[in-house]
Protein backbone atom coordinates (compact mmCIF):
# COMPACT_ATOMS: atom_id res chain seq x y z
CA UNK A 1 0.00 0.00 0.00
CA UNK A 2 2.76 2.46 0.89
CA UNK A 3 4.75 1.60 -2.24
CA UNK A 4 1.68 2.17 -4.46
CA UNK A 5 0.98 5.47 -2.76
CA UNK A 6 4.57 6.65 -3.24
CA UNK A 7 4.60 5.53 -6.88
CA UNK A 8 1.37 7.44 -7.46
CA UNK A 9 2.76 10.56 -5.82
CA UNK A 10 5.95 10.40 -7.92
CA UNK A 11 3.89 9.98 -11.10
CA UNK A 12 1.65 12.89 -10.09
CA UNK A 13 4.68 15.10 -9.39
CA UNK A 14 6.29 14.22 -12.71
CA UNK A 15 3.11 14.98 -14.64
CA UNK A 16 2.76 18.28 -12.80
CA UNK A 17 6.30 19.29 -13.84
CA UNK A 18 6.00 18.25 -17.47
CA UNK A 19 6.11 20.98 -20.13
CA UNK A 20 2.98 22.40 -21.68
CA UNK A 21 1.50 20.47 -24.57
CA UNK A 22 3.01 21.07 -27.99
CA UNK A 23 -0.17 22.57 -29.37
CA UNK A 24 -0.10 25.38 -26.80
CA UNK A 25 3.66 25.77 -26.99
CA UNK A 26 3.45 25.96 -30.77
CA UNK A 27 0.97 28.81 -30.74
CA UNK A 28 3.25 30.94 -28.59
CA UNK A 29 6.46 29.66 -30.11
CA UNK A 30 7.05 32.56 -32.47
CA UNK A 31 6.49 36.27 -32.31
CA UNK A 32 3.06 37.04 -33.71
CA UNK A 33 1.68 33.73 -32.39
CA UNK A 34 0.65 33.92 -28.74
CA UNK A 35 2.49 37.10 -27.74
CA UNK A 36 0.81 39.42 -30.22
CA UNK A 37 -2.59 38.19 -29.04
CA UNK A 38 -1.85 38.49 -25.31
CA UNK A 39 0.39 41.54 -24.88
CA UNK A 40 0.23 45.19 -25.90
CA UNK A 41 3.27 46.51 -27.73
CA UNK A 42 5.24 49.63 -27.04
CA UNK A 43 8.75 51.02 -27.32
CA UNK A 44 11.34 51.45 -24.61
CA UNK A 45 14.61 53.34 -24.85
CA UNK A 46 17.74 52.50 -22.91
CA UNK A 47 20.44 55.16 -22.65
CA UNK A 48 23.74 53.46 -21.86
CA UNK A 49 26.52 54.90 -19.69
CA UNK A 50 28.12 56.54 -22.77
CA UNK A 51 24.86 58.38 -23.54
CA UNK A 52 24.00 56.24 -26.58
CA UNK A 53 20.26 55.60 -26.95
CA UNK A 54 18.89 52.23 -28.06
CA UNK A 55 15.22 51.73 -28.89
CA UNK A 56 13.53 48.37 -28.37
CA UNK A 57 10.12 47.14 -29.45
CA UNK A 58 8.65 45.60 -26.32
CA UNK A 59 5.73 43.46 -25.33
CA UNK A 60 4.26 44.85 -22.10
CA UNK A 61 3.69 42.51 -19.16
CA UNK A 62 1.54 44.66 -16.89
CA UNK A 63 -0.97 42.25 -15.36
CA UNK A 64 -0.22 39.39 -13.01
CA UNK A 65 -1.21 36.85 -15.68
CA UNK A 66 1.03 38.46 -18.29
CA UNK A 67 3.93 38.64 -15.84
CA UNK A 68 3.44 35.00 -14.91
CA UNK A 69 3.59 33.98 -18.57
CA UNK A 70 6.37 36.30 -19.74
CA UNK A 71 8.35 34.85 -22.64
CA UNK A 72 7.49 31.23 -21.83
CA UNK A 73 7.42 28.96 -24.90
CA UNK A 74 8.78 31.67 -27.23
CA UNK A 75 11.48 30.26 -29.51
CA UNK A 76 12.28 33.29 -31.68
CA UNK A 77 12.75 36.90 -30.59
CA UNK A 78 14.10 39.57 -32.96
CA UNK A 79 17.28 41.32 -31.72
CA UNK A 80 15.69 44.70 -30.96
CA UNK A 81 12.58 43.16 -29.37
CA UNK A 82 11.99 42.28 -25.73
CA UNK A 83 9.47 42.15 -22.93
CA UNK A 84 9.03 44.92 -20.38
CA UNK A 85 7.57 43.90 -17.03
CA UNK A 86 5.87 46.92 -15.46
CA UNK A 87 4.95 46.57 -11.78
CA UNK A 88 2.72 48.75 -9.58
CA UNK A 89 5.50 49.87 -7.27
CA UNK A 90 9.10 49.19 -6.42
CA UNK A 91 9.97 45.90 -4.73
CA UNK A 92 12.57 43.15 -4.96
CA UNK A 93 11.67 41.32 -8.18
CA UNK A 94 12.75 37.79 -8.96
CA UNK A 95 12.66 36.12 -12.36
CA UNK A 96 13.19 32.55 -13.51
CA UNK A 97 13.40 30.76 -16.84
CA UNK A 98 10.75 28.08 -16.39
CA UNK A 99 9.49 27.02 -19.85
CA UNK A 100 11.59 29.79 -21.45
CA UNK A 101 13.60 28.42 -24.36
CA UNK A 102 15.68 31.53 -25.12
CA UNK A 103 18.70 32.71 -23.18
CA UNK A 104 17.97 36.25 -22.03
CA UNK A 105 19.52 39.32 -20.46
CA UNK A 106 17.43 40.72 -17.59
CA UNK A 107 17.72 44.43 -16.90
CA UNK A 108 16.31 45.63 -13.57
CA UNK A 109 15.38 49.33 -13.21
CA UNK A 110 13.94 51.60 -10.54
CA UNK A 111 10.81 53.70 -11.05
CA UNK A 112 13.00 56.63 -12.18
CA UNK A 113 14.49 54.37 -14.90
CA UNK A 114 17.92 53.90 -13.35
CA UNK A 115 19.25 50.44 -14.16
CA UNK A 116 20.31 48.80 -10.89
CA UNK A 117 21.54 45.43 -12.13
CA UNK A 118 21.80 43.23 -15.21
CA UNK A 119 21.71 39.44 -15.33
CA UNK A 120 23.48 38.25 -18.47
CA UNK A 121 22.96 35.08 -20.52
CA UNK A 122 20.33 33.30 -18.42
CA UNK A 123 20.07 29.53 -18.62
CA UNK A 124 16.99 28.43 -20.60
CA UNK A 125 14.44 26.28 -18.72
CA UNK A 126 16.17 26.89 -15.37
CA UNK A 127 14.19 27.17 -12.14
CA UNK A 128 16.97 29.24 -10.51
CA UNK A 129 15.66 32.49 -9.09
CA UNK A 130 17.39 35.68 -10.25
CA UNK A 131 16.39 38.52 -7.91
CA UNK A 132 17.00 42.23 -8.33
CA UNK A 133 19.66 43.70 -6.04
CA UNK A 134 17.30 46.38 -4.78
CA UNK A 135 13.64 47.33 -5.16
CA UNK A 136 12.72 47.94 -8.83
CA UNK A 137 9.61 48.78 -10.84
CA UNK A 138 10.74 47.45 -14.24
CA UNK A 139 12.39 44.35 -15.65
CA UNK A 140 13.38 44.42 -19.32
CA UNK A 141 14.11 41.05 -20.91
CA UNK A 142 16.18 41.03 -24.10
CA UNK A 143 18.00 38.36 -26.07
CA UNK A 144 21.19 37.15 -24.38
CA UNK A 145 24.16 39.30 -25.31
CA UNK A 146 22.20 42.44 -26.17
CA UNK A 147 23.00 44.21 -22.87
CA UNK A 148 26.75 43.71 -23.37
CA UNK A 149 26.61 44.57 -27.08
CA UNK A 150 24.81 47.87 -26.38
CA UNK A 151 26.72 48.74 -23.18
CA UNK A 152 23.70 48.46 -20.86
CA UNK A 153 25.09 48.42 -17.32
CA UNK A 154 24.00 49.58 -13.86
CA UNK A 155 23.58 53.34 -14.10
CA UNK A 156 22.11 53.21 -17.62
CA UNK A 157 18.60 54.67 -17.96
CA UNK A 158 15.39 52.99 -19.06
CA UNK A 159 12.85 55.36 -20.61
CA UNK A 160 9.26 54.17 -20.76
CA UNK A 161 6.76 55.23 -21.84
CA UNK A 162 8.47 56.82 -24.82
CA UNK A 163 6.79 59.92 -26.22
CA UNK A 164 6.35 60.17 -29.98
CA UNK A 165 9.12 62.77 -30.46
CA UNK A 166 11.66 60.49 -28.77
CA UNK A 167 10.44 57.53 -30.84
CA UNK A 168 10.77 59.53 -34.10
CA UNK A 169 14.36 60.52 -33.25
CA UNK A 170 15.23 56.89 -32.46
CA UNK A 171 13.62 55.56 -35.65
CA UNK A 172 15.72 57.94 -37.76
CA UNK A 173 18.99 56.48 -36.39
Amino acid sequence: MTRSYLAGMVLFALLGCSPQSTSTAGSAGTIGGGLADSFERSQAVVVNSAGVRHTFDVYLAETFEQQRRGLMFVRNLPQKTGMLFVYEGEDIRSMWMKNTYLSLDMIYARADGTVTSVVHDTEPLSLRSMPSREPVKFVLELNAGVARRFGIVPGSRLIWPVDQSTAAIESAR
